[in-house]
C-alpha cells in the first residue's frame, strides 16, 4: 500500500503554524465560512444580488442550509417591512393588510393600544359615575334594591352594545423590529398552516365574547420570510397542494391568509393579499428532482439557479488549511469545548481523508465531521483538559460510531457465535464476501454456491437467494457469462445455486461479483477456497475486476473479523486509508482480473490446473447465452 496516504506528516498538511485553534481567525460572514463549495458560493452571491431562487441537490450534511443562511446575510436589511392586519368595518371576515417599514409596526400597535386604553378608562369612569348616581338616588327614594338591579343591567347592556376599543387594535402579523439581517426561515417539514398561514378557530362566535377576525390571523413562513430567504429541505415531501400554493406565492409575490381547516370558523376568514416577496432555496437529494412539482421546479429553473453540491474536494494544501479553519469554526460555534491542538486537527484531517472514500480527496460531509469535533471536545471537557488532543479525537471515533457501525459490530459478533462465516481452513463453494452498511461501516458477507443437475429439461438456471435487488441480480447475470468462459464447461444441464447468508436487509450493488464467481468456480471444479481470505470487487463480463465503494470500511471489517488477507480491485488501492490498529492484522492484495482472484483464493492440488487453464485465456470473449436469474 501507499504509506503516504496512511501516515500523517504535520509539515505536509498546512503551511502555517499555530498552537491551538483559538489563534485561527474565523470569518464573520457565513458565506466566507463555506468550505469546498466555491461554485455554490459564487452562485449564491449572484442569486442574492439579483434576488433569484436557488435549488440545491446533494448529499445530506454538505452545507445546503448553511448556504441558505449565508444568503440571508447578503440581502439588504433596509428593505425589510412589517405587516399589519386591520379590522374591516365593511366585512369583518376580510381583514385589511398594510405594510410599513421595519420597526414601525410595533410603534403603530403600541400607539393604538395606548389610545384604546385611554378611551376605555374614560368610558369606565363615566359608567362608574352613572352607576354611583343611580345607587345614591335609589337610596334617597328608598328603592336601593331596584337601584342596584338597574345599575347591573346598565353595566351588562353597555358591555354588549358599546364597541370595544381593543377590537380596533391592529395585529402585527410580521415583525422585523431590530433585525440585524434579512429573515431566514427554515420551513422544512412544516404543514400547510404553518407554511401558508392560518386563521385560529374561535370557540366563542357570538355574545360579545368573539375574537375579532383580524386578531385570529396567523402569518405563515412564506410571509415571515418576506424580503428574506425561505429554505425548504426535502422539497419533494411537501404535498402537491402546498407545492402548487408555493408556485402561486412565487409568481404573485403575495398570498392571502385563510383558514386551512374546512370545519373551523377560520375557514370563513380570508385576508387581503399578504406580501411574500421571498427568495426560495429548495434543497434535497437526487430523488427530490423527480418527485417535486414539475411547474415549481420549472419556476425555479427559469428564474434562478440549480446547484449540485459536491461531497468531496481535492486533498491539497489549500483545502487542508480550510479544514483547519473548519475545526476552529466548529469550536467557536459550540462555545463549550476546549480548543484543538495540532495533533487533534491532524487526526480530524486524517478522518476527512478516510471518509472521502476516494484517493486524493477530503470529505465535504462536514456535518458528520463536525459531530466528531464536538464529541472529541466533550471528551476533553469531561477530563477537564485545557486543549483537545489527538487522544481525544481517537476516543471520539470509537464513541461516536453511527447506528450502522454499531449494527455491523452486532452482526459480526452474532455471526462469530453461530459460525456464519469461517476464518480458518478451506471449503468448496464458500467465500467470505464484503459489503457496506449505511455508507460508513463494513460487514463480512458469506456467499455459498452449489451445482446440481438441472431441474428443467430445456436448460440450466442460475438461482440466487438472499433478497437480491436489481443491481445485484444483474451482477449475477454478468458473473454467469464469465464462469462459462473461464471453466469452458457446458452449464446448460446444471442448476447453479448462489446463496447470500444472513442478508436480512437485502443485497444491492455489484461489489460481490468476484466473490460469486470464485464460489461458483470452486463448486464447479471442486477446488477449495481459502477461508482466511475475504474479497470485494465488481466484475465485467470479460473478467476484469472493476472498482467498488467503501474499500476502507470493508477491509477494516475483515480485519476485525479475524480475516488474514483481503482481495480488492487494483483501482481502489489508493482509496484505502485504514486505521493504524488494523495495519498489521491484514494483508491487502490488489488485483486486476478474475485470474488473479482465483490464484490468491483457491487452494489444493487442483489449483494449478485451473490457473494454467486461465493463463491461456488472454482475451475472454463475451458469451451472449446468459441464463436468467430466478430469485426465490
Amino acid at each position: 500500500m501507499d504509506t503516504e496516504m496512511t501516515t500523517i506528516d504535520q509539515n505536509e498538511l498546512y503551511d502555517f503554524d499555530f498552537n491551538t485553534t483559538d489563534s485561527i481567525d474565523v470569518p464573520e460572514l457565513l458565506i466566507d465560512q463555506i468550505i469546498g463549495q466555491e461554485h455554490a458560493v459564487t452562485v449564491v452571491k449572484k442569486a442574492a444580488s439579483q434576488r433569484r431562487h436557488v435549488m440545491m441537490i446533494g448529499t445530506p450534511g454538505t452545507g445546503k442550509s448553511l448556504l441558505a443562511k449565508a444568503m440571508a446575510e447578503l440581502l439588504p436589511k433596509e428593505e425589510l417591512q412589517d405587516i399589519l392586519a386591520y379590522p374591516n368595518p365593511e366585512d369583518q371576515n376580510n381583514p385589511k393588510i398594510r405594510t410599513v417599514p421595519a420597526g414601525k409596526g410595533r410603534e403603530i400597535v403600541m400607539a393604538h393600544k395606548l389610545e384604546a386604553q385611554k378611551k376605555a378608562q374614560s368610558r369606565n369612569m363615566l359608567m362608574m359615575l352613572l352607576v354611583f348616581g343611580i345607587i345614591i338616588y335609589s337610596f334617597y327614594v328608598d328603592q336601593l334594591l331596584w337601584g342596584i338591579i338597574a345599575a347591573i343591567m346598565i353595566l351588562l347592556l353597555t358591555r354588549q352594545l358599546l364597541p370595544k376599543e381593543e377590537m380596533m387594535i391592529p395585529k402585527l402579523v410580521v415583525n422585523n423590529y431590530n433585525k440585524e439581517h434579512a429573515p431566514y426561515i427554515d420551513a422544512t417539514g412544516t404543514h400547510a398552516g404553518a407554511l401558508l398561514g392560518d386563521v385560529r378557530h374561535d370557540p366563542f362566535q357570538s355574545g360579545g365574547l368573539e375574537t375579532p377576525a383580524h386578531d385570529r390571523v396567523e402569518s405563515g413562513d412564506i410571509h415571515k420570510s418576506h424580503k428574506g430567504v425561505l429554505f425548504i429541505d426535502e422539497i419533494n415531501t411537501l404535498s402537491l397542494e402546498s407545492q402548487q400554493s408555493m408556485l402561486t406565492a412565487l409568481q404573485e409575490k403575495e398570498y392571502a391568509i385563510t383558514g386551512q381547516s374546512e370545519r373551523s370558523s377560520g375557514a370563513l376568514v380570508k385576508t387581503e393579499p399578504v406580501p411574500c416577496d421571498f427568495i426560495m432555496v429548495a434543497a434535497g437529494n437526487l430523488d427530490a428532482v423527480e418527485k417535486m412539482h414539475p411547474a415549481l421546479r420549472s419556476r425555479i429553473k427559469g428564474y434562478g439557479y440549480e446547484i449540485f453540491m459536491r461531497d468531496s474536494m481535492e486533498d491539497d494544501l489549500e483545502n487542508r488549511r480550510n479544514l483547519v479553519r473548519f475545526v476552529a469554526q466548529e469550536v467557536m460555534r459550540d462555545g463549550h469545548i476546549p480548543p484543538f491542538d495540532k495533533s487533534a486537527v491532524n487526526e480530524v484531517i486524517r478522518e476527512a481523508r478516510r471518509r472521502a472514500g476516494r484517493k486524493g480527496h477530503l470529505t465535504l460531509k462536514l456535518r458528520d465531521l463536525g459531530g466528531l469535533v464536538r464529541v472529541a471536545g466533550d471528551i476533553a471537557h469531561a477530563e477537564e483538559a485545557v486543549v483537545t488532543t489527538a487522544k481525544h479525537v481517537l476516543a471520539a471515533k470509537k464513541m461516536a460510531r453511527s447506528i450502522e457501525q454499531q449494527l455491523a459490530d452486532s452482526y459480526l459478533e452474532r455471526r462469530k457465535d453461530y459460525q456464519l462465516f469461517q476464518k480458518n481452513g478451506s471449503a468448496v463453494g464458500r467465500v467470505n464476501g464484503l459489503a457496506v452498511m449505511g455508507g460508513d461501516s463494513g460487514i463480512v458477507l458469506p456467499i455459498m454456491a452449489e451445482v446440481t443437475p438441472a431441474q428443467s429439461s430445456s436448460e440450466g438456471r442460475v438461482i440466487a437467494t438472499g433478497m437480491l435487488k436489481d443491481i445485484a441480480k444483474e451482477a449475477v447475470q454478468n458473473v454467469s457469462a464469465v464462469i462459462k468462459n473461464i471453466t469452458g464447461k457446458d452449464t446448460s444441464n446444471h442448476d447453479i445455486h448462489i446463496q447470500f447468508i444472513g442478508t436480512y436487509e437485502g443485497v444491492e450493488g455489484d461489489s460481490a461479483s468476484i466473490s460469486i464467481a470464485t464460489a461458483v468456480i470452486s463448486a464447479l471444479e471442486n477446488i477449495p477456497v481459502d477461508q482466511s481470505v475475504a474479497m470485494t470487487g465488481s466484475l465485467s463480463v470479460r473478467g476484469d475486476v472493476l472498482p467498488i465503494g467503501g474499500a476502507t470500511y470493508k477491509i477494516e471489517a475483515a480485519a476485525l473479523a479475524g480475516i488474514k488477507k483481503v482481495i480488492i480491485p487494483k483501482s481502489n488501492e489508493d482509496d484505502v486509508l485504514i486505521e493504524e490498529a488494523y495495519k498489521d492484522k491484514i494483508e491487502i492484495v490488489p488485483v486486476t482480473n478474475i485470474i488473479e482472484v482465483i490464484e490468491h483464493s483457491l487452494v489444493g492440488v487442483d489449483k494449478q490446473r485451473i490457473v494454467e487453464k486461465l493463463s491461456k485465456l488472454t482475451n475472454l470473449k463475451l458469451n451472449l447465452d446468459i441464463p436468467e436469474v430466478v430469485p426465490t
